[in-house]
């Protein structure tokens, strides 16, 4: 004669063993994104935990795990816990820098896993399923065609740059294809990190190895803030402009009010990654199957129509 207790056992090592198959069969995909360090990567964490908690809720048969990490060591590190420990159907990574990213993606491809990358280009296109990201050519393009306009086609500037990443050099590329053949001189270009503390230093050495600039390009909104208390504080005024990228809405905000030395900003928004998300998960259940580049458009922000990109309660 069995016991109350053997069939609770048996139910409970019956539900055990279902809820394993079920969870065997489920589609897995993997999130790997910087962590938090600056506005802009607290956007992408908040958007992808939002798709995250969407998904999961949306579709029984998907799982995607959402993982950040503080450095370019640690989201390697990451990478080789998610694969490890189970299957992984996709990846969506954006990538704490290129190079050191590459061969660990690569690692994963390998084993049959579907790549997505967003913002932040592996130096290896072709491991890549599916790429999306800002134009980020457009965004220094579009910025130096402001400025040389403004500044009247001549003037002495100086510029901040990201971090080593693909879509750091585009920007550059783009802004500095853009100001060949004007009078638009760079003084002076260095790393910031994306950093406003470190922007804030930056923009102060140059403050002071150069007694006159006209311009400044910060190529990102969270060194355009470091940038513009350094010279609040140094109480320059030769300074005519100073300006960002990426939407942040701070500087909307500046954009919309009219700001003489911010007029205007490009967007880059950081919910590319939701996106990003979405289109991988509908490649796993058959609903798109998306391949190639994805490309949001750079469209300059202006007083005219800023009030289409200000969003008070993001993150960013």
């Amino acid at each position: 004669m069995f016991s109350r207790k053997w069939f609770a056992a048996v139910a409970v090592g019956a539900l055990m063993v279902a809820g394993q198959a079920l969870a065997a069969d489920k589609k897995v995909v993997a999130v790997s994104i910087p962590a938090a360090d600056h506005g802009w990567t607290a956007g992408v964490v908040y958007h992808a935990q939002a798709a995250a908690k969407e998904i999961n809720a949306a579709f029984p048969d998907v799982e995607v795990v959402v993982k950040t990490s503080p450095s370019a060591a640690d989201q390697v590190s990451a990478l080789e816990d998610l694969s490890a420990s189970r299957k992984l159907d996709a990846l969506v990574i954006l990538p704490y820098t290129s190079e050191e990213l590459t061969q660990p993606v690569k690692a994963i491809k390998d084993m049959g896993t579907f790549i997505t990358v967003v913002d932040r280009g592996l130096t290896d296109a072709s491991i890549q399923d599916l790429y999306l990201a800002g134009d980020n050519i457009a965004v220094g393009a579009n910025t130096a065609k402001f400025m040389i306009d403004k500044l009247g086609g001549k003037g002495d500037i100086v510029v901040l740059r990201g971090i080593p990443t693909v879509i750091d050099d585009e920007r550059i590329k783009g802004f500095q294809d853009t100001i060949k053949g004007t009078g638009i001189q760079v003084l002076d270009i260095q790393y910031a990190h994306w950093n406003s503390d470190e922007a804030f230093k930056l923009m102060q050495d140059y403050l002071a190895k150069y007694p006159h600039i006209d311009a400044v390009w910060a190529n990102d909104d969270d060194m355009l803030l470091g940038v513009l208390e350094a010279v609040k504080q140094s109480g320059r005024t030769d300074i005519k402009l100073a300006l960002g990228g990426n939407g942040m809405k701070d500087i909307v905000k500046k954009v919309i009010d009219g700001d003489a030395v911010t007029p205007v900003e490009t967007p880059y928004p950081p919910s590319m990654i939701k996106t990003a998300v979405y289109m991988t998960v509908a490649n796993l259940i058959g609903q798109a199957p998306v391949r190639g580049h994805v490309k949001l458009d750079a469209p300059l922000i202006t007083q005219a129509n800023a009030k289409e990109y200000y969003f008070p309660d993001s993150p960013f």
